[in-house]
């Protein structure tokens, strides 16, 4: 009985996907056969909704089915399932939690289908699914519903993003989390977006908020999930747009290698044809503009107070029962603010002296914490007692080595952010480790020294501060900076480009043969012929009354004025005195001695930045100068200090970076060195004949028919290996005399001239 159940139903399945496919092709000739199963369906519904806990396999099978096939048609019959999608929303709605799975899927998988021919929209569809991902206990529904969800907001943001559909669901999850901050269902919303944000569909400031919202949140689920989105979200996005570029990857030397040699056929142009269009595609989006893709830390609204509300929330807060790897992580993210932003958390600094000690755990954690949250706006005599106290605690003799490195590395990375918290006599005691015999601490006082010949020489002795440092701070380039203290910048390297404009320029004047300090005519056109004609806006000097603004530009002075009234010279011929260049100098020098010696001296700032727009010849030219020529070899102490104090800025310290010195005078194990030697090898090994081979065949290379005859199945040369065992003496001489010919000519189609 159950064999003719089970045929019964089979053959009904056959006839639904055979009505379903004449359905497709016809829909008006067969109207009257789809309501008469669309009727069926409608009773098989009725009877389901008065019980549906049924295990009636026989009308649950027969519902599935006919669930699937309306919804495979419904779009050819408009009318009749108007109600339909309301039906499958109602069902789904009320009765997931006591459904069958294989028909709660099924249920599901209709209603995405409907979706996918516009029978309903995405805002119909998500407003389904959310709430039964958030409330239902089946782990099974929840993974299909957040596959679902993720692959229709994904389909929605393809063409063009859909902005309406994308503040809708965004709406909905900022206020699961606000609503009871206690439920450990804002994990979705925290999942969801996290996702979305790792495929580049949302990267908006909304986003952000939302994760703002589950960090703040009372659930250590979520708000552990929330906290990883700052510390790592924007990592995750770079690496799935660097997988998404590998995937492209195609080789279209080979493929059209393989097409000139292989048959001709219409498949294989049609590859040729699509590898052609990827390689484009890949080409047209190497060479796009960058999409400005902000970090989330950068896109929060309010840093300071974020900083602040994580803080005495869920770290300063006793009541707040995280566990210590959770209270870790939230105080990552509130340095990484602080020291991102430079807020100001005074009573940030005071919360770390407790955990400053070789006993605590994770220590290393709080070590880069603390470096972190160091910036240079941080006063002084804050982080006095905690440099102090890892001093104490971690540097001496009676410590471990690893200890001593890493608290030595430690009051480094903090020093690189604000070198006033170091005193002298601390720092003289520091660098003295420098002859350590233990190798990690030893670089460790080396590095603290080295840092300090950049950014405070003062406070070393003379013999430790070294040619360059004692040499600045005997001429006054190195002066001791101040707290708060801000110097202005410019573009790094322009130095380099006004040099290489300045010696063009004297080429020019000598190939002219005039002195190397007049100015030629030709100078601004060819300027702006080699700028992509006339980059450079210049504003010309006229003694005209008519509203024209003396601007010198490069020392040049160009007179441009609508009269032809000759009586008054133009400027640049007036420095063309009959007396000597250097006679018009001297007097030029006496001139603006006053007003020279009336200012203080004021650093040199470059004219090409005051007087001219670098055009993209000048950019493109200065960053091949700046790579040409170790630009950081001519940079100034100033810049030299800026460029330590910038270290770690985006990507934070991490307590790798704290242990990295300790491991240094770590001796490794037999095994470790063992398993370091084999680490560079390959698991199986392959002779270098092996590796050309398959290197030439990863290049779309042939091999040589010496090469192929040897893979020749053995059978295949069986007839010619007979044939040269038949051949008489005359055979034999006359193809050793062809292969003598063959040889000395260079082969068949070699020197045939000769």
């Amino acid at each position: 009985m159950g064999k003719r159940k089970v045929g019964a139903l089979e053959k009904v399945d056959a006839d639904l996907a055979n009505l379903q496919y004449k359905v497709r092709r016809d829909p008006a000739s067969y109207r009257d056969d789809f309501q008469n199963q669309y009727n069926q369906y409608e009773t098989f519904r009725e009877l389901f909704l008065q019980n549906p806990s049924t295990t009636d396999d026989g009308g649950i099978v027969s519902l599935r089915d006919l669930i699937d096939f309306i919804s495979h048609v419904a779009n050819c019959y408009p009318d009749l399932t108007a109600k339909f999608p309301d039906d499958l929303i109602q069902i789904i709605s009320l009765h997931h939690e006591v459904l069958e799975s294989e028909l709660r899927d099924k249920i599901v998988g209709s209603l995405v289908l409907l979706r996918n021919k516009d029978v309903i929209d995405s805002s119909t569809l998500l407003n389904t699914l959310f709430p039964i991902l958030v409330s239902t206990p089946s782990k099974s529904l929840r993974t299909l519903l957040f596959t679902k969800i993720l692959s229709d907001l994904r389909s929605s943001n393809v063409k063009a993003t859909n902005h309406k559909l994308n503040r809708t669901i965004q709406t909905v999850l900022y206020n699961l989390l606000t609503s009871d901050r206690a439920s450990p269902k804002g994990i979705w919303a925290v999942k969801i977006t996290r996702e979305l944000w790792k495929r580049q569909i949302w990267t908006d400031s909304k986003a952000v908020e939302i994760m703002k919202e589950a960090s703040l949140s009372d659930n250590e689920k979520v708000i552990t999930g929330g906290v990883r989105f700052f510390l790592g979200g924007d990592k995750e996005r770079e690496e799935m747009a660097d997988d998404t570029d590998d995937d492209e990857d195609v080789d279209i030397g080979k493929l059209r290698h393989q097409a000139e040699i292989n048959k001709k056929t219409k498949k294989k142009d049609r590859e040729l044809k699509r590898a052609a269009a990827t390689v484009k595609k890949r080409e047209k989006k190497k060479n796009a503009p960058h999409p400005l893709n902000f970090s989330a830390l950068h896109l929060l609204h309010d840093p300071q107070g974020f900083a602040e509300s994580l803080f005495s929330k869920h770290v300063q807060n006793s009541k707040a029962k995280l566990a210590l790897e959770s209270k870790i992580l939230v105080l990552q993210l509130v340095s990484r603010l602080v020291g991102l932003h430079k807020l100001t958390v005074i009573t940030l600094y005071s919360y770390f002296l407790k955990y400053l000690t070789p006993r605590q755990a994770s220590v290393t954690s709080f070590l880069a914490c603390l470096a972190q949250a160091t910036h240079n706006l941080v006063p002084p005599d804050v982080l006095e007692p905690l440099i102090q106290k890892i001093a104490n605690e971690f540097v001496s003799e009676a410590a471990a080595s690893e200890v001593a490195a890493a608290g030595l590395n430690a009051i480094r990375e903090i020093c690189v952010r604000q070198p006033l918290a170091m005193n002298d006599t601390l720092l003289q005691d520091l660098v003295m480790y420098r002859k350590s015999k233990d190798k990690g601490t030893m670089m460790a006082a080396k590095g603290l020294l080295s840092l300090y010949r950049e950014v405070g020489a003062e406070l070393l002795k003379k013999r430790d501060r070294g040619k360059d440092a004692a040499m600045g701070l005997r001429s006054g380039e190195m002066k001791e900076r101040r707290f708060g203290e801000e110097e202005t910048g410019e573009v790094e390297g322009i130095e380099l480009l006004e040099k290489l404009k300045d010696e063009e320029r004297r080429k020019k004047r000598e190939e002219l043969g005039l002195p190397l300090d007049a100015p030629t005519d030709d100078d601004e056109e060819e300027d702006e012929a080699d700028n992509w004609k006339n980059w450079d806006v210049e504003s010309d000097s006229s003694n005209d009354s008519d509203g024209w603004i003396n601007v010198e530009s490069d020392g040049e002075d160009i007179n441009i004025s609508d009269s032809d009234d000759d009586s008054k010279p133009p400027a640049k011929k007036a420095r063309l005195s009959s007396g000597p260049p250097d006679a018009a100098d001297a007097e030029k020098e006496n001139s603006t001695t006053p007003s020279k010696s009336a200012e203080p001296e004021a650093k040199k700032i470059s004219k090409l930045l005051t007087h001219h727009v670098l055009t993209p010849a000048d950019l493109k030219k200065l960053q091949e100068l700046k790579v040409q020529s170790s630009v950081t070899s001519q940079l100034s102490s100033f810049k030299k200090r800026q460029a330590l104090a910038a270290k770690h800025a985006d990507e934070g310290v991490s307590k790798d970076d704290i242990e990295a010195p300790a491991k240094l005078g770590k001796k490794m194990t037999r095994e470790e060195k063992i398993a370091g030697a084999k680490g560079d090898r390959e698991e199986h090994h392959k002779s270098t004949t092996a590796i050309r081979k398959e290197k030439k065949a990863a290049e779309g290379k042939s091999t040589t028919n010496k090469e192929k005859a040897r893979k020749k199945n053995f059978l295949m040369t069986l007839g010619k290996a007979k044939g040269k065992q038949k051949r008489s003496l005359v055979d034999v001489r006359r193809t050793l005399k062809g292969h003598i010919d063959r040889s000395k000519r260079g082969g068949k189609r070699g020197n045939k001239g000769m």
